[in-house]
C-alpha cells in the first residue's frame, strides 16, 4: 500500500517539474527581438539593378556601386519633386561619395569580370537635403503602434519569435514614410503586450494602457497569410492592412516567391508596398485618431474644506440652594449678591440666608474668604462668622533725596566804581 501511495505523488513531482522548466524555457528562450533600425538622419533609395563589367571582380562591384550612387540620387530627386528622372541633374561622382552614406546589397551575384546585384542607396539628410530639396520635415501622422503579423499553418505569430515579416518590417528605413511608426523589437515584455491574440480584443481599457506604455495614439495592424506550395516551393502571400482596435480594413494584396529563399525578399517588398498603402490613407486624412483611446485625465477631487466648529457653550454647573447661618453682626447680603454664580439670597430673619448658587459650597466659602469674611465650613452648616478685612501691603518708604552737591565758588571780581564827580585825570 505503501507504495501505491508513493507512485501518484513521484509522477506529479516530475510532471510539475517538466512542466515548470517548459515553462520557463519558453519565457526565457533567445529566438526573439529584432531591433528595428534608426533612420531618422538618412535618405534611402531601393532597388537599384546594375549589371556591369570590368577586368577583375572588385573593379566591377566598384563600378556597379558607383553607377547605384548615380541612379540613386537621380531616383531620390524625382521622387522629391515629383518629375521624371530625366530632369534630375547629374552630379560629379566626387560629390556623390560626400553625399552618400552607405551601400545596401540586397542582392549581387560577383563574377571574374561581371557584377550583377540589386543595390539600395542611403545619402546622408543633412548633407543631401538641401540639393533634393527635402531640407525640411516632413508632415507624419500621429504616432501608429505597429504590430505585425503572420499567419502560417494556421498559426498567428506577431514577435513571439523572429520572423522574416518582423524582421523585414525592422530593416525598412522609415524616415521618409508619411506615417511615424512605433516599432517593438520583441524584447522584454513585447510578446504579451503585442501580439496577434490582442488585435483580436477591441477593448479599449487594454488598449489605452498599451499605447501609453508605447508612446503611441493609434494603432496598425499589418497582417501576412503565407501559403507554401511545399516546403521550400512557391510561396504566394496575403498582406492586408488594418487601423485601430476594431481592424478597420484599409486594403489588401498579393504577392509570390519563386521559393522559400526568395520569401525574405518578397517580405521586403510587402513592407514597401503596405507603407504606401498606409501613406495613401494618412493623406486622405483617414488615419485620425480614436479619441476613446485617449487616457482620460484623473477626477480632480475637491480637497473638502474643514468648517470650524463653534465653540461649545461652556457647561455651567447647576444651581442649587445653598442655606446660610450668619453670626456676623455685618450682614453679607450684598456682598453675596457680588459674587459671579449667585443668582438669588433669599433672607429668612436676621441670621438665616437661602443662596441659590451655581457651584458648590466650597466655591462659595472661597468667593467670601477673598472678599474678607470668614467662614466655616467644617460641619454640615455653612456658616459666616466675622468679617475681616484684608489688609493692602504697606509700601516701604522712599528714600530721601540727596542733598545737591556743593558747587565750587566763584573767584571775587574787583571792579573799581568812579567816585560821583570825580574829574578824569
Amino acid at each position: 500500500m505503501l507504495r501505491r501511495g508513493r507512485l501518484p505523488s513521484a509522477l506529479l513531482a516530475l510532471f510539475l517539474l517538466v512542466g515548470g522548466g517548459v515553462g520557463y524555457a519558453q519565457l526565457e528562450s533567445g529566438d526573439r527581438g529584432i531591433l528595428p533600425l534608426d533612420s531618422s538622419n538618412t535618405l534611402e533609395m531601393g532597388g537599384i539593378k546594375v549589371d556591369v563589367g570590368g577586368k577583375t571582380a572588385d573593379e566591377a562591384r566598384y563600378n556597379g556601386w558607383r553607377i547605384a550612387q548615380r541612379e540613386g540620387f537621380k531616383a531620390l530627386w524625382a521622387k522629391a519633386h515629383g518629375r521624371p528622372i530625366s530632369e534630375a541633374p547629374t552630379l560629379p561622382d566626387g560629390t556623390l561619395d560626400q553625399l552618400v552614406s552607405s551601400i545596401i546589397v540586397e542582392s549581387e551575384q560577383i563574377g571574374p569580370n561581371r557584377y550583377v546585384a540589386t543595390l539600395g542607396v542611403l545619402f546622408d539628410r543633412s548633407r543631401a537635403g538641401q540639393l533634393l530639396g527635402v531640407a525640411g520635415q516632413v508632415n507624419r501622422s500621429a504616432p501608429m503602434l505597429l504590430i505585425p503579423i503572420v499567419v502560417t499553418s494556421g498559426a498567428a505569430t506577431s514577435v513571439e519569435q523572429r520572423n522574416a515579416w518582423q524582421r523585414a518590417w525592422a530593416e525598412y528605413r522609415t524616415s521618409q514614410s508619411p506615417v511615424d511608426y512605433v516599432r517593438v523589437s520583441g524584447l522584454g515584455i513585447d510578446p504579451l503586450l503585442v501580439n496577434a491574440a490582442q488585435t483580436a480584443r477591441p477593448g479599449r481599457g487594454m488598449w489605452r494602457n498599451i499605447l501609453d506604455y508605447y508612446g503611441a495614439a493609434d494603432v496598425l495592424v499589418a497582417e501576412v497569410q503565407l501559403r507554401r506550395v511545399y516546403p521550400g516551393g512557391p510561396a504566394t502571400g496575403t498582406f492586408s492592412g488594418y487601423f485601430g482596435p476594431d481592424r478597420r480594413p484599409l486594403g489588401s494584396f498579393t504577392l509570390t516567391a519563386q521559393n522559400s529563399a526568395a520569401i525574405p525578399e518578397m517580405m521586403t517588398r510587402g513592407v514597401q508596398q503596405m507603407d504606401a498603402l498606409f501613406g495613401r490613407w494618412q493623406a486622405a486624412g483617414q488615419l485620425s485618431p480614436d479619441p476613446s483611446l485617449i487616457v482620460p485625465e484623473p477626477p480632480v477631487i475637491d480637497e473638502p474644506v474643514e468648517e470650524e466648529e463653534a465653540p461649545k457653550p461652556v457647561e455651567q454647573a447647576p444651581a442649587s440652594f445653598i442655606q446660610v447661618y450668619v453670626t456676623s453682626p455685618y450682614s453679607p447680603v450684598g456682598w453675596l449678591r457680588s459674587i459671579p454664580g449667585v443668582l438669588e439670597v433669599r433672607e429668612f430673619g436676621n441670621a438665616i440666608l437661602s443662596v441659590r448658587y451655581r457651584g458648590s459650597p466650597a466655591q462659595l466659602s472661597a468667593a467670601l474668604n477673598a472678599r474678607g469674611w470668614r467662614t466655616d465650613t467644617s460641619g454640615t452648616v455653612f456658616k459666616i462668622i466675622g468679617y475681616a478685612p484684608t489688609q493692602q501691603p504697606t509700601p516701604a518708604p522712599s528714600p530721601a533725596p540727596r542733598p545737591p552737591a556743593p558747587q565750587p565758588a566763584q573767584p571775587a571780581t574787583n571792579t573799581v566804581e568812579p567816585a560821583p564827580g570825580g574829574a578824569e585825570d
